[in-house]
């Protein structure tokens, strides 16, 4: 709030407080001080010597032209509030209160307005005084209310950071895991196959000595059938997904097919470091993944063996 509008609020006339403002500069308290100080003078008319003389003479050439006679109405020396009968000097008291009040009836009066006395001044400026230490409390009041709310938002970023890169660590653990999981199912399956084909050369080998020596050949069992022999859907693990911020940067990660959306979501907020709210898409087919979306796993959305997904705006 402007100086001039507390001013204004505490119940000095507008142009009076533009004006104790520019003579203290901009000093509220001063400024008080200077309206209490002048309260009975009227800023309105001409401050210059020349429009002073020719606004007096004027005045006096209609006061003797407009003389009321004996009998006449005596002349009015102020406006009143008919609804509350408070006297105002001038258009701009009236304006003021017919504003702060909401009263809409005044009517001139014969009756002068009194100027304040000391005691009314130093009571007046007593009020002002508490006006302004309420209103300063009030504000530093509200700057301590936000000073909290702003500490709470922080230590709840901080935790959802936190909770973000504990999850993250979960993922590559559990990436780990798995990677360990394939390499000795690998290891396995190499290893059958090197005993089947040791196997096969045993009996290649006796077939080769029976034919020498003219003996039926050995009888050969039926080989299992080994992953190199077996014709099979290929089946994926891992996916890989290129992430293109709203920045222009890119990311790219690899992730488990079991692995639910959510996690590309996680490795995005861990590595942009904020939680700021963002929807992931895809371009082609464009589809904008729902908050159902974010608990399927990968595979089931489609982003095996590879995708491009897109970080845009919330909705």
């Amino acid at each position: 709030m402007s100086n001039i509008q507390t001013l204004v609020d505490m119940g000095f006339p507008k142009e009076k407080a533009e004006k104790a403002l520019q003579m203290n500069g901009d000093s509220i308290e001063s400024a008080m001080e200077w309206l209490l100080a002048h309260a009975d003078e009227d800023i309105s008319q001409s401050t210059t010597q020349t429009e002073s003389t020719s606004v007096t003479n004027t005045e006096q050439e209609e006061t003797q032209e407009g003389q009321p006679e004996e009998g006449d109405a005596q002349q009015a020396k102020s406006l009143k509030c008919d609804e509350c009968n408070k006297l105002f000097r001038d258009q701009n008291e009236v304006e003021f209160h017919a504003a702060k009040t909401g009263h809409n009836n005044f009517s001139q009066s014969t009756e002068e307005k009194k100027p304040l006395t000391e005691e009314e001044k130093k009571a007046q400026l007593a009020l002002i005084e508490e006006k302004l230490k309420q209103k300063r409390a009030e504000r530093e009041k509200q700057e301590r209310i936000d000073e909290v709310e702003r500490e709470r938002n922080r230590i709840k970023s901080g935790k959802d950071m936190t909770e973000a890169k504990k999850r993250l660590e979960e993922l590559e653990m559990q990436k780990i895991v798995e990677q360990r999981k394939r390499e000795k199912a690998e290891e396995k399956a190499a290893r059958e196959r090197v005993r089947a084909q040791i196997e096969a050369d045993k009996l290649a080998r006796k077939a080769k000595m029976a034919a020498e020596q003219n003996q039926p050949p050995p009888e050969v069992p039926p080989l299992q059938p080994t992953m190199s022999t077996q014709t099979q859907k290929k089946e994926y693990s891992n996916t890989r997904i290129q992430i293109r911020l709203q920045d222009g940067g890119t990311l790219t990660e690899t992730f488990g097919v079991k692995e639910q959306l959510s996690a590309i979501r996680t490795f995005i907020q861990v590595k942009q470091g904020d939680m700021l709210p963002f929807d992931l898409m895809t371009s082609f087919p464009r589809k904008v993944f729902t908050d159902d979306d974010y608990e399927k796993p990968l595979e089931v959305l489609g982003l095996v063996p590879s995708a491009v997904i897109i970080v845009t705006k919330a909705k």
